[in-house]
């Protein structure tokens, strides 16, 4: 038999069919490298009526407007200032933001290779029994080089998943920082407004008490006269003092107020020593008849989605672990036995070495990450659906209090007018000896009464007025 030649350029059929199976098998990964393992999100439907009930009216509500607009107080705007520049809990979400920045930032930097420079040397002495030659031996060996350890080729969007659940954690993070922004706000308005309510009640215990002392004193010098009775007396100091342990009791409660409030700002504002409750005209007005669908931009509920984001894309990751996954390995550069010889001609040196990890068995560990991932993503939306929920009630829980507690103060003073009518008349009749001073008495502590609560509605409208900035999503 005669050897047959291959003719210059041709190649064996052998080497043909194994090219083109390396370009198949290429073109396949490449087809492949597409497939993402993350399933389709979609936003659940929002489980809540379409639009909020109001009794007050049913317009349509207009944006929101943010805290400077909303609370036009320039004091109460000092505070908010300092509360957001100074204090410690917005500091700690905040860097928890970047925190998640940073991770959401390693998580897409899988995605690249990392490339690296390599410098090595190394002398090892063989002993004599050990060369074959029976003389002891010194090597050396001095690398350059750049260098890719184990970049893992996504071909089925394992680390995609990984860098989308990253992300969406770190919006999360940023959204939950937003929502308690909006709290601390709140918050600071919600403490100034009952330290305002305070001063006043204090003040008109301090005058109350100043008029009932110059009564009794009255009372006392009547009795000397034969005037009154000792009942009469007994009567006058039992006012004197519950207004004292009333005036007593408002201090105590406006120094813890002022010490709340510094605590929100960071200690570092000065708190007025003249707070004042805001009338009704002071705070922005918003149209009754909200549409549901504002609680999207409350940073909570945002919050949450993203949370159900990350939880779908934990899918993704979990379902690539089936799939076999490629790691690139390799080094370009120099080697030499002296470190003279490292740029000389020849002393070229590479390595590529790619490895292929294929899933046999394991005991249904992947089957069952799955399953766990699945079941999280299952509590993801419930608790996003539940963060709406609980947010279509803080709002409308906030336009019934605004609006019933409107009305509430409104029957206060007109209750107080009418109160006050029959204290002068009661007065006018003690004085003409028709009535005792027993009744000037009860008329008297009814209007002391009357006139706390008043100021105690007009306190429960503004926080109600706070709760639902608050549960609006504070302009987001």
């Amino acid at each position: 038999m005669t050897e047959r030649k291959s003719k210059p350029g041709h190649r064996p059929r052998s080497f043909q069919l194994a090219t083109l199976a390396t370009l198949a098998t290429l073109a396949t990964l490449a087809a492949l490298a597409g497939c993402s393992q993350i399933p389709a999100y979609q936003r659940p439907p929002a489980p809540v009526p379409q639009q909020f009930i109001d009794n007050a009216a049913d317009t349509q509500a207009t944006a929101l407007p943010d805290w400077q607009a909303y609370f036009t107080d320039p004091a109460l705007h000092a505070l908010i200032e300092a509360a957001l520049a100074n204090n410690r809990d917005m500091r700690i979400a905040l860097a928890r933001v970047e925190e998640a920045r940073a991770l959401a930032g390693v998580a897409r930097a899988d995605r690249f290779p990392t490339l690296e420079a390599q410098a090595d040397a190394s002398r090892t002495r063989t002993p004599a029994d050990l060369t074959g030659t029976g003389v002891a031996r010194t090597t050396s060996r001095y690398d350059l080089g750049v260098g890719l350890t184990a970049f893992e080729l996504d071909f089925w969007g394992r680390v995609a998943a990984l860098n989308e659940a990253a992300r969406a954690q770190y919006l999360a993070s940023d959204e939950a920082a937003r929502s308690f922004r909006v709290s601390l706000v709140g918050d600071v308005a919600g403490n100034w407004f009952q330290l305002g309510a305070l001063a006043g009640q204090t003040r008109l215990a301090s005058d109350t008490l100043t008029t009932r002392e110059d009564s009794l004193a009255l009372i006392r010098k009547r009795r000397d006269a034969g005037l009154a009775t000792d009942l009469d007396v007994l009567a006058a100091e039992s006012l004197v003092e519950s207004v004292r342990a009333q005036w007593a009791d408002l201090k105590r409660q406006r120094t813890q107020a002022e010490n709340a409030l510094r605590l929100l700002t960071g200690m570092t504002a000065p708190i007025p020593g003249t707070a004042e409750m805001p009338d009704q005209t002071a705070l922005a007005e918003l149209a009754p008849g909200l549409p549901s669908d504002v609680l999207l931009r409350r940073p909570d509920v945002r919050a949450a989605e993203q949370r159900l984001i990350a939880s779908n894309a934990q899918i993704g990751v979990a379902r690539a672990a089936f799939f076999p996954r490629i790691a690139l390995t390799g080094n370009f550069g120099t080697a030499s036995s002296a470190l003279s010889g490292l740029f000389d001609a020849g002393s070229q040196a590479w390595l590529f070495q790619p490895v292929l990890t294929l899933p046999l068995f394991d005991g249904g560990r992947n089957r069952a990450n799955l399953e766990v991932a699945e079941a999280r993503k299952v509590q993801a939306v419930a608790d996003y659906e539940k963060t709406i929920q609980q947010a279509f009630r803080e709002v409308a829980d906030a336009l019934a209090a605004r609006t019933t507690y409107a009305e509430q103060l409104s029957a206060q003073e007109a209750n107080l007018r009418v109160t006050r009518a029959r204290l002068e008349r009661v007065k006018a009749r003690e004085q003409a000896g028709i009535a005792s001073y027993l009744e000037v008495l009860d008329a008297n502590r009814d209007a002391f009464s009357i006139e706390q609560a008043r100021i105690t509605s007009r306190l429960q409208w503004l926080s109600a007025q706070v709760t639902l900035y608050k549960a609006l999503g504070g302009g987001a």
